[in-house]
């Protein structure tokens, strides 16, 4: 359904669930809290699921949203989850209920609710969110500051290749509310802590180089975080420092969460498609950013990505010999 009738079906319910990603992010954050303050002014008894994963530079966003622990929703919307692998702990207990509506904008959204709000030509979910709330009338400044931050932090200031002018409409609109935009910038893309430059410095001074340096692999080990004292507030959306080197085209950031478990994200310019790369090793997201989980040790993840890379090239090349 288009977000209209997303709309007019969340018009009609009541007591309703919010849920977001595992190691969520400015995007479902945002549209979580930006959805619940929505729906509380409609009339709606509504709440965040809480996020065991949510560092604290999200959670004072959640503030005064989260539910209780023994609180029973008649109605669950998920927002920014694509796929089954992403609900939390907590969530899974209602993926396996059922989820009533699943508002998204990834090209692989896995379609697990009953009834689904997609539009994967938004650079946000929030910019989906924000026209959803704008059919029940004005967005207030307790939606608008949180919906910036979806927008904002999911197109990396609007640096990133999914902006588009339609972002910078929704962020105008958001911004003429009245919120407070420059201190949002400022603690999303002008503020880092030490811990956070070493582990930058880390991933420079270890990273593989390909392709003459338009491809460059690096990871983060649990004992590199462990010798920093590094938290997960620390590495924040690391994942787009690679992409800041002149040259490179294509970025994979590893962070190892477990022994054994590692979590890649992929970045790239428009010569290779990131979701296609990921989907090999059974991920997803967008052309230009996507991730995955491989199961292995860093260099397995690291030889994993590097082939998955190759494959894709390979396929690109071969079609397009084939067409010519």
């Amino acid at each position: 359904m288009d977000y209209k009738a997303a709309a007019e079906l969340l018009k009609k319910q009541d007591r309703i669930l919010i849920l977001t990603h595992r190691r969520p992010d400015g995007d479902t954050i945002g549209c979580a809290a930006g959805l619940c303050a929505a729906l509380r002014e409609q009339g709606k008894t509504a709440c965040i699921l809480p996020n065991e994963d949510a560092t604290s530079l999200f959670t004072p966003y959640l503030g005064g949203y989260l539910a209780e622990e023994d609180w029973e929703p008649d109605f669950v919307v998920s927002v920014d989850i694509a796929g089954r692998s992403l609900f939390t702990p907590r969530g899974e207990r209602y993926l396996a209920r059922g989820i009533d509506l699943g508002i998204d904008h990834h090209p692989s959204y896995e379609g697990f609710a009953r009834e689904s709000c997609v539009d994967p030509g938004r650079a946000a979910c929030g910019e989906l969110i924000y026209d959803l709330i704008r059919q029940w009338g004005p967005v207030s400044p307790a939606a608008a500051l949180p919906l910036y931050v979806a927008v904002a932090t999911d197109t990396g200031c609007f640096m990133y290749s999914n902006t588009t002018p339609a972002t910078h409409r929704v962020c105008a609109d958001l911004m003429a509310v009245g919120i407070d935009f420059q201190g949002v910038n400022k603690r999303h893309f002008r503020t880092k802590s030490l811990k956070r430059l070493r582990l930058e410095s880390l991933l420079v001074d270890g990273m593989d180089v390909h392709d003459g340096g338009a491809t460059v692999i690096a990871a983060i080990s649990l004992a590199d975080m462990a010798r920093l004292e590094a938290t997960e507030r620390d590495a924040e959306d690391i994942a787009a420092f690679l992409g800041q080197i002149e040259g490179v085209r294509t970025s994979v950031t590893i962070r190892e969460l477990a022994p054994g478990e590692c979590k890649l994200s992929v970045r790239t310019d428009q010569g290779l498609n990131a979701t296609r790369v990921c989907a090999l090793l059974g991920g997803g997201g967008h052309a230009s950013a996507a991730g995955c989980t491989v199961m292995g040790t860093v260099a397995e993840a690291k030889a994993a990505i590097l082939a998955a890379i190759r494959q894709v090239w390979v396929e690109d090349r071969d079609g397009a010999s084939a067409g010519t």
